[in-house]
This record gives structure tokens, sequence and C-alpha cells, in this order.
């Protein structure tokens, strides 16, 4: 007798009843696999609806299984529908966590914020369960739809199922709170993980760079490679692109640039954008060139970008000449384009080539002007000593001129000792009840400088009873992959002693070079003495020191500032270059500033 085992044997043991379901079973089987292949293969909503009428003719509709696939295709592809994929959702009897997962997940997809939170309702009223994958997307919708108490109502509902200690609801929490600006909440939920991974690491670093906490970008950054995360993601290393290129900390920037190389392998548009305005904002214009004249495929932020890094640098007529590029290309130019160009005129004295420009922007390209196109333009006639028609272009504009052209043309009346429009600006900055300090310290600086010293302390008294407190002048200046941050006349860096002693001999070389401190950037009312001491703690000054203490012979040193440099530091850091031979690169609040042998790449002009 032959034996066989009893698993081949089946049949035996099963009635042709049994038999009947099984073979009816495998074919409903065949026909699922077939039609899910059939909606994996949908190109547009017209092959979906295909496959949806041969679902619903074959009655496999009622099988959750297939339904949920209906949903998820309709509402996560590209060419899909939410309205289509709404329909097919309130056929479904009873539809499980996955289905309301994928609603809303499509909702958010598709921006409709608002119409994701509801579905959520929805659930949590049908007395389904959420799970890890319903929040995720869902405090994304909170975040983007600026929901912040729906936002941490959801929060309460994470901790009272238990999934507070899921790394994917951790990380979706991080960012949320980030967008909020609650950023203690970030690093509450952050510090209270128990497993963090790469995702954690980019969503804490991301919340700080949404809040502009550019330093801690770094600090978080350089904790995060210390634990050995070091495949950052794409996003993670964008974040530490855009923290060097508001702290001006090049060699960090070239660092990243290295990790997206090694890491990401071809860079899209957006990220090669970004690496454009890290370089040209950290001073190395002619890497940011490299880069762009490179790109495979540009776009309009990419012009855009680039157009403003060479205004800031100073280089007027290549910007419009890249501009003209563009136009060749045939890409359609926008408003903020156009603020590129008008900087571009602005910074390099070309008042007939920005009119031009203005006049084309409004006739040729039918782009409206913006207040910021009128600011560029004041600023340019400002710039160029033409303030009495600046007056007229503000009085003759055709929408009301908001704080920023006022304070242009502030600015312009400082730099070029007028008093009398610079108090006619000052006053109409004023009843626009401007909040901003610094409008009352330009006016009060220009009190000072006439020796009109009872106005001086009009405006002062004025500022103290409106709680307003003047921003410090403080210059960064990267030093061995470090940023170090210098105030005017500080004293609080540990190696203050040597700062100081090092200032004292630059002031002794520079003098012997012809070096006279220009003590009427001092609006005290002091003796020159004291003005002459106040000169030598300015914060740039304090930065060079530093560098040139902490760097090799021969090296550049690259100074980011907050405010616009003062005609003294101008003067003493031409000296610097020719003395020390070096290369001195420095950002100011406006432009940028090449010292090398004794001239400055703004001829003057700033």
């Amino acid at each position: 007798m032959i034996r066989t085992p009893v698993l081949n044997q089946t049949h035996i043991l099963l009635s042709s009843k049994d038999s009947s379901k099984i073979t009816e079973f495998n074919l409903r089987l065949k026909e699922q696999e077939c039609l899910l292949s059939l909606l994996k293969r949908c190109k547009s909503m017209e092959e979906f609806k295909q496959v949806h009428v041969q679902i619903l003719k074959l009655g496999l509709f009622w099988d959750s299984f297939c339904a949920s696939n209906l949903v998820a295709s309709c509402t996560l592809s590209d060419w899909g529908s939410m309205d289509y994929a709404c329909s097919i959702f309130r056929q479904i009897e009873e539809p499980g966590t996955f289905v309301f997962n994928t609603m809303i997940r499509g909702h958010v997809k598709d921006v409709s914020f608002e119409e994701a939170l509801l579905v959520y309702y929805e659930m949590l009223q049908r007395g389904i369960e959420p799970d890890n994958f319903t929040y995720p997307a869902l405090l994304k919708a909170c975040a983007r739809s600026l929901a912040l108490e729906e936002g941490m109502q959801i929060h309460g509902h994470i901790f009272k199922l238990g999934l507070e200690v899921d790394v994917f609801v951790q990380n979706s929490l991080i960012s949320m709170y980030g967008k909020f600006g609650e950023i203690k909440l970030s690093c509450t939920v952050f510090e209270q993980m128990g497993q963090k991974t790469v995702a954690s690491w980019s969503a804490i670093i991301g919340a700080h760079a949404s809040l502009e906490l550019w330093c801690e970008c770094l600090m978080l950054f350089g904790y995060m490679t210390r634990e050995g995360h070091w495949r950052a993601e794409e996003s993670t290393l964008v974040s530490m692109l855009s923290a060097c290129t508001h702290l001006g900390a090049l060699d960090l920037g070239r660092c990243t640039h290295g990790s997206l190389l090694r890491n990401i392998s071809g860079l899209n548009v957006i990220v090669e954008t970004s690496l454009i305005d890290m370089y040209v904002k950290c001073g190395c214009l002619e890497k940011g060139w490299c880069l762009f004249q490179n790109m495979a495929k540009k776009n309009q932020l990419s012009y855009t970008v680039m157009i403003s890094g060479l205004a800031m640098h100073g280089h007027g007529k290549e910007a419009l000449r890249v501009f003209s590029e563009m136009l060749e290309e045939g890409l359609v130019p926008d408003h903020v384009v156009y603020v590129g160009v008008l900087s571009a005129c602005s910074h390099s004295g070309l008042v007939n080539e920005g009119l031009q420009c203005f006049n084309t922007m409004k006739f040729e390209h039918g782009i409206e002007p913006t207040v910021k196109h009128y600011g560029c333009l004041v600023d340019l006639m400002g710039r160029a000593r033409m303030l009495n028609e600046a007056f007229e272009l503000i009085n003759s504009m055709a929408i009301q001129p908001n704080d920023v052209v006022w304070r242009s043309i502030l600015s312009a009346c400082k730099v070029h000792h007028n008093l009398t429009l610079g108090e006619i600006a000052a006053k109409n900055l004023f009843q626009l009840n401007s909040h901003n300090p610094s409008d009352y310290l330009v006016l009060s600086n220009m009190y000072a400088r006439a020796q009109r010293w009872e106005d001086v302390a009009r405006i002062r008294t004025e500022m103290v009873h409106k709680g307003f407190k003047q921003t410090p002048g403080f210059s960064l200046v990267e030093v061995k992959r470090r940023v170090y941050k210098f105030v005017s006349q500080d004293t609080s860096h540990p190696q203050c002693d040597d700062i100081y002693e090092m200032i004292h001999q630059m002031e002794w070389q520079l003098k012997f070079e012809g070096y006279s401190p220009d003590t009427s950037q001092v609006l005290l009312d002091v003796d020159e003495e004291e003005k002459r001491q106040r000169l030598k703690g300015h914060s740039q000054k304090l930065a060079i020191a530093f560098a040139l203490i902490h760097t090799s012979q021969g090296s550049p040193i690259r100074i980011a500032r907050n405010l616009r440099m003062c005609n003294d530091c101008h003067t003493y850091t031409k000296f610097i270059s020719i003395i020390y031979e070096r290369e001195v690169t420095v950002r100011d609040r406006y432009r940028f500033h090449h010292f090398r042998n004794g001239t400055c790449s703004c001829r003057d002009y700033w």
C-alpha cells in the first residue's frame, strides 16, 4: 500500500459543496488581485472609473479590502479626485481605521485641512479607534491651518490612547508645535523621546529653523552627529543651509554641501537654489555663480536668488544681464524678481536703469507696483542724493506709503545729513504708529550730529515712555567652524583682554598708515577721548581682532553684522586689509563689502 500525506488528500475529507466554495473563493481572490493590479496601473480618473465600474459589476465593492484600495487609489494618486473619493467613502457602510486614515491623508494632500479635521471627528463619533497612522497627517493639518487649540486637543487624545510614545506621532508633534512657534513644547516632546531617529532630529532642527533660531540649529546638528546620526535627511541639510546662510557660516555651509553630495543622489532644483543662496549670502559669490551656471534646469526662483545675490554684492550690471537671460529663456518675471532687479540698480547707483526697469515692470509685464517696489525706487533715489525727487515720488504713489518707504527716505536723509527732510520722514513714520525703535534712534542720531541735545533727550525719553529698547549692534565671525558673536563695547568674552590688546596693536599700526578715528560717528555729548574709546569697541573691530588672533596669516576673514556699517569701521577695515594682507568680507544689513588691498568692492557707495 502506498502511503500519501494527509495534506495531499484533502479532497477525501471535503464534501463537493465545500470544494465548490473553495473554488469560488479562489476565483474571487484572483478577481481581486486582477482588479488591484488594474488600480495600480491607472494613470487618470477615466481609467480609474472603468476599474470602479468593474468592481461594482462583480459585486466586490462590499469587500472591505477592495473598497479600501479604491479609496486609497483615488485619494493619494497624483491624478486622483477628492470629490470622487468622498462619494466612494460615503457608500462604504462600515469604514474602518485604514479608510478613515486614508481620507485624512487625502484631504491634507489636497490642502483641505478643515475637511481632514472633520473626518477625524466623524471617526470618533462612529467609535472607530485611531491608530499611530492617524495622527501624523492630522497634526500636519492642524499646523498648516494654524489650529493650535485643536492640535493640543488631539495631543490629549494621543495620551488617552497611549500613543504618545510612538516615534512617528512624536515627530509630528515636534513639527506641529514648531510651526506654531511653541518651541518649548517641541523641545519637551523631543526630550521625552526614548529613541530618537534621524527624522526626530530633522523635526526638532526644522522647528528651530522655522523660528529663525539659527545658532540653535547648528548646536542641535552638532549633537545629532555626536550621537552617531551621520546620514541626515535632505530637509535637515536644507535647514542647515538656511542657518549657515543667516549666520554667514561659510565653512559649515561647505560641510553641509558635502553631506548633501554624499547622502543624496542628484540634487533637485530647490536644494541647488538653497546652495546658491547660501554661497552668495556667505560672501562667496564666485561659488554661487558657478553652481548657477552648472544647473541643468533653472526656474524662476533660481534666477531670483542669483539676481538678488549679485545685487547684494554690488554687481548691478551683471544682475541686469542675468535678468535679460531669464527673459530670453521664456520665464515670466513676477513682482519678487523685480524687487531683486530694482535692489541691484539701487546698490550700484544705476538710476536710469532702475527707472527703466520700473516702467518695464509696470507697462510691459503688467505688474502693478507694490510698496516694496516703491521702497526700492525711493532707496535708489536716496542713495543717489536725489532726496527731493524721492519725496515727489512718495507723494505721487498710487498706494499709501508704508513704514518701509518712509524708513528708506529717513535712512537716506541720515546718510546725506538732511535733517529738514529727515524730520518730515520721521513724522510720517510716527503717525503710522511705528513700533520700530530704530526709527527713533535714527532721528535721535541726526539731532546729535546737529548737536541739538535737547531734541536728542526728548526722543530718547519718548522711547522710554513707549517701552522701546535699542537693538544692540553685533557682529558674527566664523573661526574654525564655530560662529562667535560680539556686541559693541563687549567685555564678556573669555579672551576679552587678548582681544583688546590686539585692538591696541592694530591701532598703533593703523596710525602709521594714516588712519584717524572719525569721532563724528559717536553721537554722544562726550569729549573726544571718550569718543575714540567708544569707537575702539565697535563690534566689527572686536570680531576682526578675534579673527586675527585665531586664524593663520593670509586666510580670509568673514563677518556678518545686523546693522549698517559706520564710516569709521569702513575706513578702519580698508586699512586692516593692507596692513595684515587679509581679505575681509563684511555682510551688513543691506549688502556685502569685500575689502582687499585697501579698497572696498562698494567703491564707497553704500
